[in-house]
Order: C-alpha cells, then structure tokens, then sequence
C-alpha cells in the first residue's frame, strides 16, 4: 500500500519540522509513505473564507487520483483509538486500497468539492489543533499504528 499525507501550506516550525521527519522516516519501514505539500496561497488579503476553501480545493483535487482512497482529517470525522485507528489501516490493506491519500486542509478546513472527492473522514481529537501540528501528531499516530500491526513494543495499552 502507498499512503500519502497531502497538505497545504509548509511546516514553519522547526521543532515541527524535526519531529515530522522522525516519524516519516521510521514510516519507511512498514510503508510507502509520501508527504505532499502544497503551497499555501498567496494573497488571501479579502478574500472570504469560503473563497479560500475553493482556491485550496482546487489545488488538493489536483494532487487526488481516482484510485486513490481519500480520508480527510476533519473535525467531524469518525474517531478512533491507536488500535482501532491500525484496524483501520489493516482493513484498507486487507481491501486492496492501493492508494491511501489523507489530507489536511487550510485554516478554514475543506470546501464542499473536497468533500465530495472523499471517502471518509478522521478526526484526531475533540480538541482543534493548528495545521502544522496536525501533521506531526497525524504521522506519529501512522507510525504507532503500523508498530502495532507488527506487534512492536512502542505502543502501550
């Protein structure tokens, strides 16, 4: 399986940026994992937030195939625990997804043609994070899973 992690905007931080290559290189162990970002936009100066939604969305469907299996990480999504988020992962494999592509939105989240271009939709937590955390935590919470599904140690319960 391929998974990708398509996002809008670079990660600024450097503690951010540090914790994220970590986990996307441990991810190479268990997976073909790619991360794709896509740059943020320029002058949103008075555009509205539902203008910037489809600027952004416009960009994302570009980087989205139609064999690609597309989660968005969405505040309203389904939750899941560290296992059940590697059962999930186990039950795409098992599937035959080829293509699993989850993708992180802009500050205002995603415009109504992303989320017809969906095929579900995971939250992280109850809680909003920033973007750029989100790719941090979403990455780790990859990795875990995959560690678990390998009956690896890292995980605790």
């Amino acid at each position: 399986m391929n998974i990708k992690l398509l996002v809008v905007g670079k990660t600024d931080a450097k503690y951010l940026q540090e914790g994220i290559a970590l986990y996307v290189d441990r991810l190479k162990h268990y997976v073909n994992f790619e991360l794709v970002v896509i740059p943020a936009l320029k002058d949103q100066r008075g555009a509205s937030p539902d203008e910037v939604k489809e600027r952004e969305a416009s960009l994302l469907l570009k980087h989205l195939e139609k064999c690609d299996r597309v989660v968005l990480l969405d505040e309203h999504g389904g939750h899941y625990g560290s296992v059940a988020f590697s059962n999930y992962l186990q039950k795409q494999m098992n599937a035959g997804v080829r293509n699993l592509c989850f993708v992180v939105g802009g500050a205002f989240g995603f415009a109504p043609s992303v989320y017809k271009a969906a095929h579900d939709k995971l939250s992280l937590s109850d809680m909003t994070f920033n973007h750029q955390m989100v790719r941090l935590f979403f990455v780790e919470q990859l990795y875990r899973a995959f560690t678990i599904l390998h009956h690896e140690p890292y995980h605790n319960e």
